[in-house]
């Protein structure tokens, strides 16, 4: 008797398959998990290469940042004089 109160109200599947934005969504959502699913098998097969293209995309980063810096630092003059 317990068994028939427990198998009652929503069982984890919708009625309606998704269509339209959630249709997109879920196919966007499943197309990133996939991807990230490689990468880090690619990243576990190797790990040195991995290590080097996170080491070389970080020091571009941050050059880019710091030349992006030095081009905005106020050079003396003054707007209003």
């Amino acid at each position: 008797m317990a068994k028939d109160e427990l198998s009652a109200g929503f069982t984890g599947t919708p009625t309606d398959p998704p269509t339209g934005a959630r249709k997109v969504a879920k196919t966007a959502t499943d197309a990133v998990s996939r991807e990230a699913n490689a990468v880090a098998v690619g990243a576990a097969d190797h790990p040195y290469t991995a290590a080097g293209l996170a080491l070389t995309v970080g020091a571009l980063a941050f050059a880019i940042g710091y030349f992006m810096g030095q081009s905005s630092v106020d050079n003396g003059r003054s707007y209003w004089r």
